[in-house]
């Protein structure tokens, strides 16, 4: 069996070099020898070859072990070594840092021996092959795309949408407590939720973010007040002595979580507002309140 090359010498980096240096070799030399490009007789074993080279470099594990036994620290391409051989999409020991498959419409999973979250500095697998090189990829795994706009409330509740897919009507179930830009697997598409923004209501995640404007009175003295919440109206105590900016929290009156029975909160930040035109008679009595706050009784 053919010894394999080192893997640092595949990416044409130093064994010092650092995991950005790593990446920024292997981008470039994905782009190059990728076949759908590169047409020479080479180009489809020296793209394996970089693949395989990167996907160990770029973990530190697999990295460390490389250092210390080389490529037999793999199984040299068999079962075996402490890491075991996998094959991928290309075949060999390694197919490279990332395979193609949807989870739950939500996006792609990555292989069981690639960085988490690393896709060799692209946004995803198949960025490769459509921004850098043109055309799909040719696994054939990714769907049409289509962007779907919702109001606010329907994203909280859920709601049932008829659309047009490719000349045809469907029907397409929106659960509730889906977010902006969720991503949702209908059949063979891949449905994009816009949502349009609440003028009032403002979301984290499953919380809800509100503003409620009280008097500089009922900020002093305290108040019993009715607020609207997605979940309908509730009422709120605010305490005597209530500073503007406070915020009150509300459990379970913001936004369901999918597939699950909890509910997020509703948070209100309290806003005071200042009277700009007074009458005589009350700017003497705020005059004898700040006389009185300022007596000593010591």
């Amino acid at each position: 069996m053919a010894k394999t090359r080192d893997y640092y010498e595949v990416l044409g980096v130093s064994k010092n070099a650092t995991p950005e240096e790593l990446k920024k070799a292997y981008r470039k030399l994905a782009l190059e020898f990728h076949p759908d490009k590169n047409k020479t007789a080479d180009a489809e074993n020296k793209f394996k070859e970089i693949n395989a080279a990167y996907e160990v470099l770029a973990s530190s594990e697999k990295r460390k072990a490389y250092d210390t036994y080389g490529d037999s620290a793999f199984g040299g391409g068999q079962a075996g070594g402490p890491f075991g051989g996998q094959g991928g999409p290309f075949g060999g020991s390694s197919g490279g840092p990332f395979t193609y498959t949807w989870s739950n419409g939500e996006g792609f999973s990555r292989g069981a021996g690639s960085p988490a979250g690393d896709f060799g500095g692209f946004n995803d697998p198949f960025e490769i092959f459509e921004q850098f090189f043109g055309g799909a990829s040719p696994f054939g795994r990714r769907k049409p795309a289509y962007s779907l706009t919702i109001e606010f409330m329907e994203a909280v509740t859920g709601v049932t949408k008829k659309v047009n897919l490719e000349g045809k009507e469907k029907t397409i179930k929106i659960p509730a407590g889906v977010n902006d830009s969720s991503h949702i697997r209908f059949d063979d598409f891949d449905i994009v939720v816009r949502i349009r923004p609440h003028p009032r209501f403002a979301r984290e995640g499953n919380d809800i973010i509100a503003e409620e404007e009280i008097s500089m009175t009922q900020a002093a003295l305290g108040v019993v007040l009715p607020i609207e919440t997605v979940q309908g109206e509730v009422k709120i105590k605010i305490p005597e002595g209530t500073q503007p900016g406070a915020v009150i929290r509300v459990r379970g009156k913001g936004v369901p979580y999918i597939k699950s029975s909890n509910v997020g909160d509703h948070y209100v930040r309290v806003s005071v507002k200042i009277p700009t035109k007074l009458k005589t008679q009350q700017k003497e009595l705020l005059r004898e309140f700040e006389t009185e706050g300022k007596k000593s009784w010591f």
